[in-house]
């Protein structure tokens, strides 16, 4: 996400190359979801420019490639699993999670695969899962043989809340895209582990995505009182907005709990980096 061409000149200087961007993101935020993992495992140099570009306590949270999750449906791919691991490792303590996004179609009757995906995974590393499919939200029974499998591999369930995005009709070109693709579920906010990843969808208007977040800020501070340590990304279908709107929401939940470390000042667009003659 740290590339993103609406950023650069507005958030993130101009000018600068592909390898010191994320560097200028990590001065906004403090953590990021690694999306492009799911269609390509990077070389393992480019892994390692990540970690240099960023704190010890910088979080990513990257997604398991699709020809895992997707195409085999966990139950193979295990070579591709293997070079994704392996490029992950420069990242160290960086790796807040490995996010296991599933489609659409997993239901209820694929969790005996997922447990046994869970199962084979490596135990130093965090896992988040994603469900998308509806019986998950509306069956009782489906969510809590979920929950139980999550529970005993000590992963955390992903709810990624897109009930503001439907809550009335879109208005922009991205937000008509978003209710094509996006998942129509309702909004989760049970914690399972000590590390509750959310993922929230607004709409391309910042006091619309603000309204809609309010629950999550309680929420969120609930979490934080209780001694956990959640991480929560805030997104538009144009993520025009997005690091302005995460750093608003971590101010709202500040708010309520002044002793949140604030987050890092952010390098300011107009810093550009020096000319040179070669």
């Amino acid at each position: 996400m740290w590339t993103h061409a609406r950023w650069q000149g507005r958030f993130l200087p101009a000018r600068l190359s592909q390898g010191e961007r994320l560097r200028a993101y990590a001065s906004w935020c403090d953590a990021v979801e690694g999306n492009t993992t799911f269609y390509a495992t990077p070389a393992r140099e480019t892994v390692e420019s990540w970690a240099r570009q960023t704190a010890p306590g910088f979080r990513f949270v990257v997604k398991i490639p699709k020809p895992v999750t997707h195409e085999h449906r966990l139950t193979g791919g295990d070579d591709v699993l293997g070079t994704f691991l392996d490029a992950m490792e420069p990242l160290g303590p960086r790796l807040h999670a490995l996010w296991v996004q599933l489609p659409g179609s997993f239901g209820p009757s694929d969790v005996g695969a997922l447990a046994a995906f869970l199962n084979r995974l490596p135990r130093g590393h965090r896992y988040a899962v994603e469900v998308r499919h509806p019986a998950f939200f509306a069956d009782e029974r489906a969510a809590h043989l979920l929950e139980r499998v999550l529970a005993g591999a000590g992963a955390e369930w992903v709810p990624f809340d897109t009930t503001v995005l439907f809550r009335s009709p879109p208005t922009s070109d991205a937000e008509r895209d978003a209710w094509v693709k996006k998942p129509r579920v309702p909004r989760r906010t049970r914690a399972l582990t000590g590390h509750p990843i959310v993922r929230y969808l607004g709409r391309d208007a910042e006091e619309l995505t603000a309204e809609g977040w309010r629950p999550w800020v309680d929420t969120v501070t609930e979490w934080l009182r209780e001694g956990r340590s959640p991480t929560v990304f805030v997104h538009t279908p144009d993520n025009a907005d997005a690091p302005a709107l995460a750093r608003r929401f971590h101010d709202e939940v500040r708010a309520g709990l002044p002793g949140l470390a604030p987050l890092p000042e952010p390098v300011a667009a107009a810093e550009e980096p020096p000319l040179t003659l070669f």
